[in-house]
């Protein structure tokens, strides 16, 4: 009984020979499925990207970007003002949408009561100029007047008001009129005589180049406004005297031009806040003298 039991967990290799037997049995093995893998790998076709090379193929990844979906714009074409929906949906919406930061939410005719009743002149003001956590036109410089009164509009008429959407100024009467006005002039001089036209055209001379400065500066510091002290004077953050508000801009504007021109440029430290030189930009002390103006005349 014991040998029978014996003989049954004997192994089957017994002898060296067949040792190396199983041995090169097992390599075998792995090599053909080795082999196997690696056809089959290869047999099956693969592509990756760019890997196809037809016509369709390249043209479709050369084409360029503005067939995606993307439009181009002219920086010279007329800006063309967009309604009160579009502009909510923008910029507005953010807020007024959500009722974020204790904004008044669009179809909410209790929030939006105590407010229409102030009128259209003192709604528009505010959000143009900006009020507590709104900054000046939603945050949004690049908006025209016009715009943000459509939005307005829009918004609170969609809560009870029952305001007009307002039109876009009559730019073309305006430039008619500013085109007569060099025609008429001539025609005054002449009538005037021979030594009427010299003199006025001397005292109109120095005032030319004059306006002309004047229109330039008021240009640079707006557009350095936009850029970088929006940032901080679209919404009193840390500290920064809202841009339109009369009240926090009285005490800086009684120091004066100069001191005002030096905390800009050079930086300020103050009691409720504090201002890095030429609010975080590199611009010229010209422009940043250029946006203190710009903002000073804003809250005068």
């Amino acid at each position: 009984m014991s040998d029978a039991h014996q003989s049954e967990h004997q192994s089957f290799i017994r002898t060296p020979k067949q040792l190396i037997v199983a041995v090169a049995g097992f390599f075998l093995v792995i090599v053909i499925g080795i082999i196997l893998l690696v056809t089959f790998v290869t047999n099956t076709h693969l592509s990756g990207a760019g890997s196809t090379q037809n016509a369709e193929a390249v043209a479709a990844r050369i084409q360029p970007v503005a067939a995606e979906g993307f439009t181009l714009k002219d920086a010279n074409a007329p800006k063309v003002l967009q309604n009160g929906q579009a502009v909510y949906t923008s910029t507005c919406a953010a807020c007024h949408g959500t009722g974020a930061a204790g904004a008044p939410k669009v179809g909410d005719a209790g929030a939006w009561a105590a407010r229409i009743k102030q009128g259209y002149d003192t709604l528009l003001q505010h959000a143009i100029q900006g009020i507590r956590a709104m900054p000046a036109k939603g945050g949004n410089p690049d908006l025209d007047d016009v715009e943000v009164a459509r939005a307005m509009v829009y918004m609170a008429n969609q809560s009870g008001a029952k305001f007009k959407e307002p039109e876009a100024p009559a730019a073309p009467a305006a430039a008619t009129a500013a085109n007569a006005a060099p025609a008429a002039a001539p025609t005054e001089a002449a009538a005037a005589g021979p030594a009427a036209a010299p003199a006025a055209a001397a005292a109109a001379a120095p005032a030319a180049p004059a306006a002309e400065a004047t229109a330039s500066a008021s240009g640079a510091g707006k557009t350095l406004y936009s850029a970088a002290c929006v940032a901080c004077h679209g919404a009193g953050i840390a500290g920064a005297p809202k841009f339109g508000d009369k009240a926090a801009w009285a005490p800086r504007i009684a120091q004066g031009a100069n001191v005002l021109y030096e905390h800009a440029i050079k930086g300020f430290q103050g009691k409720n806040g504090m201002m890095p030189p030429k609010g975080g930009s590199s611009a010229p002390d010209a422009d940043v003298k250029s946006a203190v103006d710009y903002m000073v005349a804003a809250a005068k």
